[in-house]
């Protein structure tokens, strides 16, 4: 059985941390290219011979993407000849390449990241620069969803969108302890007024669904500028004030606040479509939760994405572009529905649950919503915030809503 979500949303969390590491250091590396390939630097159709790939995932995004990966390697294994796998947390990324890239030595190919070390990365100069260059390479990129293609464009020339999903805000809860949710940002307000310590969202920077949550509220509240955190946020501050009056402490990971959920602890939390489907599957909360939505409700979206490090072979390269290329064919896009972690998952066009394992279905059939469908389709979508904005929305929140309340796990 797997351990609750591995979310780092944006997944992926700490954005923070890795911006500090990657302020910290001046000037972008220039490692030299390693272990065969082309020696003029050009990145050849093919390797000269089947590369051993190290695939690195800060983001939980092989649970999405490694039984692609494994595909590609079982039906080219001209291409790749073996790949490895390692997990690392993402403030560890930007330290963890410019060590090796500072060495000569960059033994990482790919790296499956979210936001916040695909912009730190780049902002550093870790990334060697996909597009366009390679463009004519990766033709399914022009299947994208629409809401998929916004977040490539916070990519930039540097990483390839592979896996994407609309997220939240939602709200969960238990609806043997509320009978009539929150329907507006006010209702909820009110509820947590009435029902002191029943409320809960983890602190942003850590937190997916967190993040969304903050990122939400200026769309629902109606904010002058709802991607300009420090001044064009000004109802979404007083309000996240006022609710922290009735908001006992704030986890520092969303899993605490699902465990809280099922036990009893409080009755409502902040959720994503990931977190409120995979947590009921794996029986961290119980099936019978339930989620709504606020009034003025726009999805915030998230993505992971692929980048090469810089120092990577042109043999490297050119078996990730291949790789790349694969993971984003409908047949192989499908496997992203997994258990429901990132849901729905997949970043191109016409990928139906029906083309997903059976294992998927079954469990999207058990756990998933049907009202899903339909809000994902009749609601805005709208791109997270960016990098640097992001920072300082957290770093507010620290100092003027719950940095004092946060609780330690």
């Amino acid at each position: 059985m797997r351990l609750p979500m591995r979310v780092t949303f944006p997944t992926t969390a700490l954005v923070a941390g890795l911006l500090t590491v990657g302020l910290a250091a001046c000037g972008a590396p220039s490692a030299p290219t390693q272990g065969g390939g082309n020696p003029t630097g050009e990145v050849p159709d093919k390797p000269s011979k089947p590369v051993v790939l190290n695939v690195l995932d800060v983001a939980g995004n092989l649970q999405l993407t490694q039984g692609m990966i494994d595909e590609f390697v079982n039906q080219h294994s001209d291409v790749i000849s073996k790949v490895t796998y390692s997990k690392a947390p993402a403030p560890d990324l930007v330290g963890k390449i410019k060590a090796q890239q500072g060495a000569g030595r960059v033994d990482i190919g790919l790296v499956l990241t979210g936001t916040d070390g695909l912009s730190a990365g780049a902002e550093q100069g870790l990334w060697q620069q996909i597009l366009p260059t390679h463009a004519d390479r990766l033709s399914n990129m022009s299947t994208y969803l629409e809401p998929a293609a916004k977040m490539q464009e916070l990519a930039g020339d540097y990483g390839v969108t592979v896996t994407y999903y609309p997220s939240g805000p939602l709200l969960e809860y238990m609806p043997d302890k509320v009978t009539n949710p929150p329907k507006s940002a006010e209702e909820l307000l009110a509820y947590a007024k009435a029902n002191p310590g029943k409320v809960e969202y983890a602190r942003p920077a850590n937190s997916g669904p967190g993040r969304t949550f903050l990122m939400g509220l200026p769309y629902i509240l109606g904010d002058k500028d709802p991607n300009d955190p420090i001044n064009g946020w000004d109802k979404t501050w007083a309000y996240l004030k006022d609710l922290g009056q009735y908001i006992n402490n704030y986890p520092t990971g969303t899993t605490q606040t699902m465990k809280d959920l099922a036990n009893g602890t409080v009755n409502v939390v902040a959720s994503t479509t990931g977190w409120d489907i995979n947590p009921r599957a794996l029986g961290t909360v119980p099936e019978s939760a339930k989620v709504s939505t606020l009034e003025g409700f726009h999805w915030v979206t998230d993505a992971h994405y692929a980048v090469i490090p810089k120092g990577a072979s042109t043999d490297q390269q050119a078996a990730v572009l291949q790789l790349v290329q694969f993971m984003l064919t409908k047949e192989q896009q499908a496997k992203a529905y997994d258990d429901g972690y990132f849901y729905p998952g997949p970043a191109v066009k016409d990928v139906t649950l029906s083309m997903a394992p059976q294992k998927s279905q079954d469990t999207i059939a058990k756990f998933g919503r049907p009202e899903y469908d339909a809000l994902i389709e009749n609601n805005p979508k709208e791109v997270p915030l960016d990098n640097k904005s992001m920072v300082a929305a957290f770093d507010k929140w620290d100092r003027e809503v719950g940095g004092s309340k946060v609780q330690q796990q």
